[in-house]
């Protein structure tokens, strides 16, 4: 007599339309970056939107005063940033050749007598390359626009992906409310009640992370500029800014950060010393962020490994590129709630036991 198949092995050709869905996304992945990016964006300013439409502003015009509000904090980060950026280029493409010949008198023969190794800096060469390439903030950016034509259509792809997510944005915040409704009656009734279960438990995972995050940053930023304005660091403001923003990104934040106030630091003050206050600054404000601002804030976190928190990041960003570094952790959250339930079926099928 031939044997009963279980029950759960028969739902296994649910795997092919799902490993079709995921081929799928991988080769349209440049194209759906940006509307998964809007999708966080929305569902971020969702809430204030809808705070305004129960103060009677209609959706559509509340939709884009939440726009006009997102564009002018981007606008004006950019002015804040902006001055850092040409400022520490015309320093540094001064004062570098000043710092190598340091090294090529000190670090040189030091090196020689520990370890036997001949070194050399060619300081006349850099000075030749710096005079070529860096003439002032505007020769440089004259290299930048000549070298534009070799990862043109790159560049035009980037910029095409972020024009799109305003446009995104606005119709996705627009009609918010009726696509999670046809979301909801497209779901089938058998397992409906099972589905809302997992979104609801998604939506409060993200919530408590995307929400509690946006005050750390905040958080943060206010912290790292205080820090740094108490210790006399020119730029405190867009250094600090920076730190706070990309601590969302996790590591990316601090890294970034730590490196561009030890370079202003090394141009501003005239002994190596002047940096150890900032890297002071620096470890204040890492164990702040880790055992108190985070857990606080944020409350539980997403459930991730750190080193999953890693593969997560060079896996999104392999196949989403930029936007899916800033979609790395949102996105595992979400599907780390999704791996919970498959698990938990998975243990008590037949096919388990």
């Amino acid at each position: 007599m031939k044997p009963k198949i279980p029950l759960e092995a028969n739902n296994l050709w649910w795997f092919i339309p799902a490993a079709a869905l995921v081929l799928l996304l991988y080769f349209l992945s440049p194209i759906l970056a940006p509307f998964l990016f809007a999708a966080i964006l929305a569902y971020i300013a969702n809430p204030l939107v809808g705070w305004l439409e129960r103060h009677r502003v209609p959706r559509s015009l509340g939709t884009a005063l939440v726009m006009l509000l997102l564009g002018g904090l981007f606008v004006l980060l950019l002015f804040i940033l902006l001055p850092l950026f040409i400022k520490e280029v015309r320093l540094l493409s001064e004062r570098l050749p000043g710092y190598l010949l340091h090294l090529n008198d000190n670090l040189v023969p030091w090196v020689k007598a520990r370890f036997g190794m001949e070194l050399q800096l060619d300081l006349a060469g850099l000075k030749k390359l710096l005079n070529e390439n860096m003439q002032g903030v505007d020769g440089l950016g004259m290299k930048l626009l000549a070298s534009l034509r070799i990862g043109g259509l790159a560049l035009l792809g980037f910029v095409v992906n972020l024009l799109l997510v305003p446009v995104v944005l606005f119709y996705l915040l627009c009609d918010w409310n009726l696509l999670l409704g046809q979301i909801n009656r497209a779901l089938p009734r058998r397992w409906h009640p099972q589905l809302t279960g997992i979104a609801k438990e998604i939506d409060s995972v993200l919530a408590e992370f995307l929400r509690g995050q946006i005050a750390v940053m905040l958080l943060m930023s206010a912290l790292y500029i205080f820090g740094m304005w108490l210790v006399g660091l020119e730029f405190a403001l867009p250094i600090g800014i920076i730190t706070g923003m990309l601590v969302f990104v996790p590591y990316v934040g601090m890294l970034t950060g730590l490196t561009l106030a030890t370079l202003v630091a090394l141009m501003q003050f005239p002994s190596a010393g002047g940096v150890i206050p900032v890297w002071i600054v620096f470890g204040i404000g890492q164990a702040l962020e880790g055992m108190l601002v985070t857990p606080l804030l944020v409350g539980k976190r997403i459930g991730l490994h750190p080193l999953a928190v890693i593969f997560a990041l060079l896996a999104f960003g392999q196949i989403f590129g930029f936007f899916g570094v800033l979609l790395a952790l949102p996105a595992s959250a979400a599907l780390l709630v999704g791996l919970r339930h498959l698990g938990q079926q998975y243990l008590n099928s037949s096919l388990y036991k």
